[in-house]
């Protein structure tokens, strides 16, 4: 009798082990990664991974951010590249301790106080400076504490209940004493030497305190006339110099030629209308530029004619008149005779071939006469601190060269009306160039010569830390060299140029908020006397113990020169000095009171890693290492990691004004931390890198990408136990490839990790989960998971899964650190549990097999043929879904061939069946061009479709369970 042809087949969708898991498909980490936050902290991550025995110190030293704003997104990359350092070294086995800081000292915040104090018409000087510094402390703490929590919801692990804060009493103890042994150690003197002065702040600034900006500039061509001696040949012709500082024009002292520049002498011999010259008139030029510069005058080339040559032999033992020699009213100010001599530092590639030369605003001039052994001849002390001239200059008193807010002063057009006057004007005009800004107040600067505070670089070092050199600037160059490891590497080429390149260390600051130079003068000496400066051990304990308990304020406390020199020397004796330290050295000191003072530092006060932006070769680690240079004898760190800039998706440089900005605030509430974090591991964070809306969506598709990943595994571990565990030896070869895959992405990883190299971390990483995993593995093996019972392939892949999972989610813990702990509570929740407390798993080495990996390669460029005919009959649709095929591939290799016939090809290919032949591809066989040997000929498949598993299969129907196919029925009883 026939069976019941209308008996229905069960729905065996139960009977499936399909994925079961809770994990979310839509992330929301906004609202939920701070509940992981205060997890973290309720549970103590970061102090129970420092209790952790056994494990070699690994100390990245925070470079302090200014405290005095909220965070941008250069903050947030600079931060979470930190972190990532940080963790992923904690993960891979070392004691990775961090300790935030803050710098809080300086101008930018002394600036704050000010205009505080200009809203409410208060005098800044008015005020005692002992309160005025308590305002600066005030606002600087307000800020640490709003930087704190910013920098702790960008999932930042460290110590941040007890940072590092220059303002700190203990800190600014150090500070003193590492001052101090410049003093001692003979590097620090008092110089007066031109430096960067911003009149707008009123204080020297060093070079890392510089930014360039265009800036239109006067410029003028000046003529000083021959005047000594008398009869010479040249006399009573015009010298013409070029410059595009008018201002310096009345403290000008010399002008200097280039001895092998050729020069001219011309003569004008018809004017235009309207011009400074006149007919007759001699002029000393360099040959290349003398057609410009008359074209400046308005001189056609029929105007003027080049009368004899001028050897530089000639020019010696000239003298030269200012051309303010003899104005009325000028009070004999600039009626001395011009020094006129040669010097290396003149070109004839731009001006006029001779260069003007006011030694007080200028360092190339200046050295020139400090060589000579002339400087008292032609310093001059023309400007003031605010930038203006002193009151009693002849016709320029109380002009200034800049206004308050950094604008252009009244001095320049003032010197320029009086050229014009007295006749000294040959030609002017207006040159738009990079021009040095302070950073702080977007102000220009200018080079004024004032007494200040040095450390010499190249004074030797009588200290006994000589192993790599007698000067700080040797100590520096050989540290750079030999010492340190610099990621990139163009990070050292860039600082050793400007170590080898810099000047002395301008350590003094003309103002209040900072630590001050601890030092005192000797009344009466001057500073070339070798008692000039206090130097006393006693001395320098006292000032270290007070500043230890009640900090530097007490500098400034009434008496206290009398206290500490009392019963050493004479205080009436001695001059307290007042000036406060470059916020520099406060910085380049913080690997003494951090990494040498705190138990949470290194045994030998070196950082094992700095880590910031490029600008900080000219800051941090710039002053870092001339600082220990001087005081340790070496540079105090092994590694130097650079980070770019950070730019909107046009490579524009961000600002406020073409409503480019991207705050981290808000791509937090947007996305959640974690997908700023990947968009950092995304970059080459060495170049410069971008950002932006398209760029985030960009990013957040990756990470559902990965999120899926990680979901699938979830679902397929649920009911995993280890009884269920299969030995890699036991394993099917698919699984043993996923094994090896996993061996060389473990040396991947950790080499990635330990070079700081993350976008190459996750490269590799979210490559092997997207298409090893998800897109064949994972697609290969589904069918394994939820369709067979007990079996050996079903517990081989659960075992591999968990093995991917262990390893997946150390691996990226360092990156996504959100996501992965939630993926990790998932399945091992518990109040104690944190992937954060995990170490990466040590991978086999043993698990490499090379012959598999080559097997399977070809297995997979093989699978690739099949999947793209497959794929051309879906979107004709002839089939519907993979299994409905059952294609021949004719392999023309018979390795390839043999390789393809010991594996479940069609499993692999996700087909019901597939026939492998040898046998000559016919011509309508299907092929990819760039995969030669293998073409496919697509066959439907034969028999029923199984209703569990839905492949189709001749078996279908005779088995004990209907609609099925004998693997699923036998699954079914089991």
């Amino acid at each position: 009798m026939c069976a019941d042809k209308t008996e229905v087949t069960p729905d065996y969708k139960d009977t499936l082990n399909l994925p079961k898991t809770d994990f979310p498909m839509r992330a929301g980490l906004p609202k939920r990664e701070p509940a992981w936050l205060e997890r973290w902290e309720q549970i103590g991550v970061y102090d129970r991974l420092r209790a952790k025995e056994g494990r070699q110190p690994f100390v990245l030293h925070d470079g302090p951010p200014y405290a005095n704003g909220h965070l941008h997104i250069g903050h947030a990359l600079n931060k979470t590249i930190k972190d990532m350092i940080v963790r992923s070294h904690q993960m891979m086995g070392f004691d990775s301790r961090y300790v935030p800081g803050w710098d809080c000292h300086g101008l930018p915040i002394e600036w704050k106080i000010e205009e505080q104090y200009r809203k409410k018409g208060k005098n800044k000087d008015a005020v005692p400076v002992i309160e005025f510094r308590q305002e600066c402390r005030k606002f600087a703490e307000g800020w640490i504490d709003i930087q704190r929590e910013e920098f702790k919801r960008l999932g930042i692990t460290g110590n941040w209940p007890n940072p590092y804060i220059t303002m700190d009493f203990h800190a600014e103890a150090v500070i003193a004493e590492e001052f101090m042994k410049f003093l001692m150690n003979g590097t620090l003197y008092q110089g007066s030497k031109p430096v960067m002065w911003s009149p707008v702040e009123k204080t020297a600034l060093a070079e890392a305190e510089v930014e360039y900006h265009d800036k239109e500039s006067f410029t003028i061509w000046v003529k000083f006339k021959v005047a000594e001696p008398a009869d010479h040949k040249l006399a009573g012709a015009h010298v013409v110099i070029w410059t595009t500082t008018p201002w310096t024009m009345p403290s000008n002292k010399a002008v200097v030629y280039g001895e092998d520049i050729a020069y001219g002498l011309y003569e004008v011999t018809g004017t235009p209308d309207e011009c400074w010259v006149n007919v007759g008139d001699k002029y000393l030029l360099a040959d290349n530029l003398a057609a410009d510069v008359f074209k400046r005058a308005r001189l056609s080339e029929d105007q003027y004619t080049r009368v004899a040559d001028v050897p530089a032999s000639d020019l010696a033992g000239i003298g030269l008149t200012h051309p303010f020699a003899g104005a009325e009213g000028g009070n004999g100010e600039w009626d001395d005779i011009r020094d006129f001599r040669a010097a290396d530092f003149v070109t004839d590639t731009e001006g006029t071939g001779f260069v003007h030369c006011a030694p007080s605003h200028g360092m190339e001039e200046f050295e020139l006469y400090r060589d000579l052994g002339m400087l008292e001849q032609v310093i001059t002390y023309n400007v003031m601190d605010d930038g203006g001239f002193r009151a009693d200059l002849p016709f320029f008193g109380g002009k200034y060269i800049l206004n308050r807010k950094g604008g252009e002063g009244d001095a320049n057009t003032a010197i320029i009306n009086k050229l014009v006057e007295v006749g000294g004007l040959m030609a002017r005009g207006k040159i738009k160039h990079s021009y040095p800004h302070s950073w702080r107040s977007k102000a220009p600067i200018i080079y004024r010569n004032t007494p200040q505070w040095f450390a010499g670089v190249d004074r030797k070092l009588d200290d006994g830390m000589g192993e790599h050199g007698d000067t700080i600037r040797e100590r520096a160059l050989r540290s750079i060299d030999e010492l340190v490891k610099w990621t990139p590497q163009t990070g050292r080429n860039r600082l050793h140029s400007m170590i080898e390149n810099r000047p002395d260390w301008v350590l003094s600051r003309q103002r209040a908020w900072g630590v001050p130079l601890t030092c005192f003068t000797k009344k009466g000496a001057l500073p070339t006397d070798a008692d000039y400066l206090l130097r006393n051990d006693e001395v320098n304990a006292r000032i270290t113990a007070a500043f230890e308990e009640n900090g530097a304020d007490v500098w400034y406390e009434e008496g206290f020169k009398a206290k500490v020199l009392d019963g050493i020397v004479a205080p009436d004796d001695y001059e307290q000095v007042f000036d406060v330290l470059d916020v520099w050295f406060d910085s380049g000191s913080t690997h003494a009171f951090v990494l040498r003072d705190r138990e949470d530092g290194t045994e030998d006060g070196i950082a094992d890693v700095y880590m910031e932006g490029t600008d900080q070769h000219r800051g941090w680690f710039h002053s870092s290492l001339l600082q220990a240079s001087a005081t340790k004898g070496r540079a105090p760190y092994r590694n130097v990691v650079t980070h770019g800039f950070t730019l909107d998706e046009k490579g524009m440089k961000m600002s406020k004004s073409l409503g480019n900005t991207i705050v981290p605030e808000a791509v937090i509430k947007q996305y959640g931390a974690d997908i700023l974090r990947l968009w950092v591991a995304q970059t080459d964070y060495t170049a410069d890198q971008r950002i932006g809306p398209e760029i985030l969506k960009g990013t957040a598709d990756s990470y559902r990408r990965l999120r899926n990943t990680m979901r699938f595994m979830l679902g397929s571990l649920g009911d995993f136990s280890e009884d269920q565990r299969v030995e890699p030896s036991e394993m099917p070869e698919l699984e043993q490839w996923v094994l090896h895959r996993l061996a060389e992405l473990d040396h991947t990883v950790k080499a990635g990790y330990k070079a700081f190299d993350f976008n190459g971390v996750w490269q590799a990483i979210f490559n092997f989960a997207t298409v090893d995993l998800s897109a064949f593995y994972f697609d290969i093996r589904k069918d394994t998971l939820y369709c067979d019972g007990d079996t050996l392939n079903a517990r081989a892949a659960r075992t591999v899964l968990d093995i991917l999972f262990h390893r997946l989610t150390t691996w990226l813990a360092p990156i996504l650190v959100f996501t992965m702990e939630e993926v990790w509570l998932e399945r091992f929740p518990g109040d104690d549990s944190s992937v954060h407390l995990i170490d990466m798993p040590d991978t086999p080495r043993d698990w490499i097999n090379e012959p598999l990996a080559a097997k399977w390669a070809k297995v997979r460029q093989a699978r690739r043929v099949v999947t793209a005919a497959l794929e051309v009959q879906r979107t004709d649709k002839v089939i519907g879904a993979s299994l409905e095929a059952a294609p021949v591939v004719h392999v023309r290799e018979a390795e390839v061939l043999a390789a393809l016939e010991t594996v479940n090809f069609a499993d692999v290919c996700i087909t019901s069946d597939v026939q492998l032949t040898g046998d000559p591809s016919p011509a309508e066989a299907y092929r990819l061009p760039e995969i030669e040997g293998v073409s496919v000929v697509f066959e439907k498949a034969e028999g029923e479709k199984c209703q569990r598993c839905w492949k189709i299969l001749p078996d279908v129907g005779g088995h004990s369970h209907p609609g099925t196919c004998a693997r699923c029925s036998s699954a079914l009883d089991s």
